[in-house]
């Protein structure tokens, strides 16, 4: 291999700054693969590491965690099999498998977890080093485009509705409607639930509608019936509590966060009536396949924002100033159509 070839493109996020420069192509080692990536979809996480909501768990790294690529090698103790797969990288890089969490199946709240793009590289680079057994198979309904916002926007907004205690045919609210919220809706429609989406975004409001919202308002409008559940996508510690005025006795605001400004004090009067209100943190393994195979029966329609990988500041900045419909995503080497 040339000395060319064994350099990549990459956006390094180091000091405040994400800026494209080349770097070293990474080898996997023992259990790991090298993935050439495809796509990889930008969260409003990597916009708190940017703007500096979220401490970086490194720096300098390479941002990113929802990559869809082929897999080009594997370390020691990896299924030749899995060499020309498509597979996914999702925001869980790593868990330690031994702790009472991991045991229970609760490998999301491991103290040992290490995260995609956080603590090691991520998927704004054209190739990216993951664990084999951390990266899920791609189904075939989804292009590479498509597929990426699912590997955390999808499972995300996937754990959120099961934290939030969605069931068949529920009056839910969706309080924000960026990436997650547009394929929790999507979701939800397929349990036969009546959606009712709350958002400042004009824009916003007429996606929900179309994808099936039985309702779509402000924010801070009242809902038109009382919810069943709620889910908060919104990082405002104030939503938390317009959303808990909405719900019935006995319902959950699950909370999908992982940075958000501080809830404001309230009165105990909306939480009692055993109301309550849940965070939800990262994802499984097992969210993501759950998800996934979910994703392609129902089929969810992903809406996606195309930029290449040198746009990845242009992407944030859209997310920034909520003006994305969807998911934004990276065009990174080459993109694979749907089967």
């Amino acid at each position: 291999m040339t000395e060319s070839a064994k350099r990549m493109r990459a956006m390094v996020y180091e000091a405040g700054r994400l800026t494209l420069n080349e770097q070293t192509r990474p080898t996997p080692g023992p259990g790991e693969i090298l993935i050439r990536v495809h796509a990889c979809a930008v969260c409003h996480t990597d916009l708190h590491i940017v703007d500096g909501e979220i401490p970086a768990g490194r720096q300098p790294v390479i941002l990113g965690h929802q990559a869809v690529g082929v897999v080009e090698s594997a370390g020691e103790g990896v299924e030749a099999h899995l060499v020309g797969a498509r597979v996914g990288v999702p925001w869980l890089h790593s868990a330690c498998g031994e702790c009472d969490r991991c045991r229970q199946g609760d490998e999301n709240l491991c103290e040992g977890a290490r995260f995609t793009g956080y603590h090691v590289n991520g998927g704004f680079a054209e190739y990216l080093v993951a664990r084999a057994d951390f990266a899920p198979p791609i189904p075939a309904a989804f292009d590479d485009l498509e597929a990426a916002p699912l590997l955390c926007a999808g499972v995300i907004g996937y754990r959120t509705l099961r934290i939030a205690g969605v069931r068949k045919g529920d009056r839910l609210g969706l309080f924000g409607f960026g990436a997650s919220a547009h394929l929790a809706l999507q979701m939800a429609r397929s349990w036969g639930c009546e959606v009712y989406a709350f958002t400042r975004n004009d824009a916003h409001r007429r996606m929900a509608r179309t994808l099936g919202a039985a309702w779509a308002g402000d924010t801070g409008d009242p809902s038109p019936a009382p919810l069943d559940c709620a889910a908060v996508f919104a990082p405002a510690g104030a939503v938390v509590v317009q959303a808990l005025r909405q719900i019935r006795k006995g319902g959950t605001v699950a909370v999908n966060a992982i940075h958000m400004r501080d809830i404001p004090a309230f009165e105990y009067a909306l939480l009692y009536g055993e109301r309550g209100i849940r965070s939800v943190t990262n994802c499984t393994r097992r969210d993501a396949t759950e998800f996934l195979d979910l994703a392609a029966r129902i089929p969810i329609r992903v809406s996606v924002e195309r930029y290449d990988l040198s746009e990845a500041n242009t992407a944030l900045d859209r997310i920034r100033r909520r003006e994305t419909q969807g998911a934004a995503v990276l065009e990174v080497t080459g993109i694979s159509s749907k089967s």
